[in-house]
């Protein structure tokens, strides 16, 4: 037990597979040999990820369907609910838009649930919470109850995108973090497949009863959820630690890393970095932020600006109004039009496995600028479709589908997957957790207005006139991607603010992180002292 604890102090340790002490004694060098090539595939930088770690990461992800179900079955059901119900254009772009909003209310407080009972009881209570959400929704005889059920699926559906990315990081090894954290983008698409998929199925279904069966299908992913919660996932290591069940979280890392790995380090690695938030916390506030350096300020712009961009180029306006563009370019067929969501989908479903493969080959710039490029270029195709008459209602057609099967594989190969990664490495410890909060609650407010808006602002200027100013758009925000946002391949996170300060000139920003890093010394000091005191008086 003391040695142990030790570790766990942070004392000095040795290690057989992180520390290359072996000595060579006759008759051992292949011994030798073998230790080497497990320490080779123990360290950080070749460790393998445990199917533990995989399955945990998969069962967490599948929480985020539930928001790209929600997209996709109401991009099939809404036509069909708003014949159904007798509803104004503007109460469906409400019904639409209103997700993000209380979405943003379900993210702002689904901390307090997290930090206090845990992730796994997190991810139920957002399941219950969208299941409740959808039987309401699903019995609706009035706009007044689908609102009401609608609150509950956007508290539902924002309540879990706030604890995925947290449970699969803190479940995940930090070589593989970023990786495993992608699978919830990954199981978004899932989610909207899944959705044009329940538009498809009950195609031929009268038109007031399908969209309520659409509805109450979205319960069984979140059964599921709930399911493997309950007896699958383990707690958050990091969580258990910060609630001192160190033993706890140890048994669940032993899972997640290779066998034999050292994990009291692991342990002691958790320790500090709660310790180095809570400095970053008290030192700097929101006055770095509300009063930024220059170094700050462009950090902040990046961050910010491209969780705007995200939501700027339509992405979800445009995939909650796929059938009403596909309805004006001529094809007025339910099971046309659905065969065409589930095509749509599975594309921009590829492309993001294939985005994933290349964001760290090629960069984001790169990307980014092939998708911005593509997108508007896909815009003005979809636009010249709708120029002309009956005449040329196939070719009408034929430019609909072409150009938005376009616009979804170019955003998917770039604005999908680039923005939250970069989002993740420009925010510095001291700023992170404050900065990520403004940029999802930017990037979901633009979704609010932009889904709330789409019909009357595409009926005002036409559909043509809409999809130029949105290629338009595209094109500006390329040229601010190509004056603002530098190239983050490869950054170390450690050195971010340091490299945003050569870039803009200032040699003041490194003093909010030398205090916390400082602090952060004098503290790890304390505990080593502590220790040793401790580690005396037991001998």
């Amino acid at each position: 037990m003391s040695s142990d604890n030790n570790s766990l102090d942070g004392s000095d340790q040795s290690d057989p597979l992180l520390d290359n002490n072996f000595e060579d004694e006759p008759g051992e060098s292949s011994i030798n040999t073998d230790n080497t090539e497990q320490q080779t595939k123990t360290t950080p930088q070749h460790m393998q990820i445990t199917r533990s770690t995989k399955l945990y990461a998969f069962c967490a992800s599948l929480n985020s369907c539930n928001l790209g179900y929600d997209i996709g079955v109401n991009t099939g059901a809404g036509p069909l609910l708003q014949q159904s119900l007798n509803l104004s254009d503007t109460q469906l772009e409400f019904f639409f838009g209103s997700l993000n909003l209380f979405a943003m209310v379900g993210a702002l407080s689904s901390h307090y649930i997290s930090d206090k009972y845990g992730r796994c009881k997190s991810f139920i209570v957002a399941a219950i919470i969208f299941i409740i959400g959808s039987i309401i929704q699903s019995v609706a005889h009035s706009y007044g109850v689908l609102m009401f059920g609608r609150v509950f699926v956007g508290l539902g559906v924002g309540f879990g995108l706030a604890v995925d990315p947290v449970y699969i990081s803190e479940i995940s090894q930090s070589s593989h973090r970023g990786y495993l954290v992608t699978w919830s983008e990954f199981a978004i698409n899932l989610g909207i497949v899944l959705g044009f998929l329940s538009g498809l199925i009950f195609a031929t279904v009268d038109y007031n009863v399908a969209w309520r069966l659409m509805f109450v299908l979205g319960i069984v992913l979140p059964c599921v959820v709930i399911c493997l919660a309950t007896f699958v996932m383990p707690e958050s290591p990091r969580w258990l630690v910060s609630n001192n069940r160190v033993e706890e979280a140890r048994g669940i890392l032993e899972k997640v890393y290779p066998e034999g790995y050292n994990v009291n380090k692991v342990i002691q690695e958790i320790k500090d970095s709660i310790e180095t938030e809570k400095i970053a916390e008290h030192t700097v506030g929101w006055g770095i932020i509300l009063n930024p350096s220059p170094a700050y300020r462009r950090i902040l712009l990046v961050g910010i600006g491209i969780a705007i961009a995200q939501q700027a180029v339509g992405i979800d306006a445009i995939l909650y109004f796929l059938v009403f563009i596909l309805d004006a370019s001529g094809i007025h067929s339910r099971v046309t039009q659905m065969w065409i969501l589930v095509g749509l989908g599975v594309i921009k479903l590829g492309v993001i496995f294939v985005a994933g493969l290349l964001l760290d080959k090629t960069g984001r710039r790169p990307l980014l600028f092939t998708s911005l490029i593509g997108m508007a270029v896909s815009f003005v195709i979809v636009a010249l479709g709708f120029i002309g008459g009956e005449e040329t209602q196939a070719a009408s057609e034929t430019a609909a589908i072409v150009g938005l099967a376009l616009y979804l594989a170019f955003f998917s190969i770039g604005m999908g997957p680039a923005t939250w990664t970069i989002c993740s490495e420009v925010f510095t410890t001291t700023i992170r957790a404050k900065a990520m909060s403004l940029a999802t609650f930017s990037n979901r407010f633009i979704a609010t207005i932009f889904a709330s808006s789409f019909l009357s602002v595409a009926n005002a200027m036409t559909w043509i006139g809409f999809f130029f100013m949105m290629a338009v758009v595209c094109l500006i925000i390329c040229i601010w991607v190509y004056v603002y946002l530098p190239e983050t391949k490869g950054k170390h996170l450690e050195k971010m603010a340091q490299y945003f300060a050569e870039l803009t000139g200032d040699r003041s920003v490194m003093e909010a992180e030398e205090v916390i890093h400082r602090r952060g010394s004098v503290t790890a000091d304390n505990q080593d002292n502590g220790t040793q005191q401790q580690t005396g008086t037991m001998a």
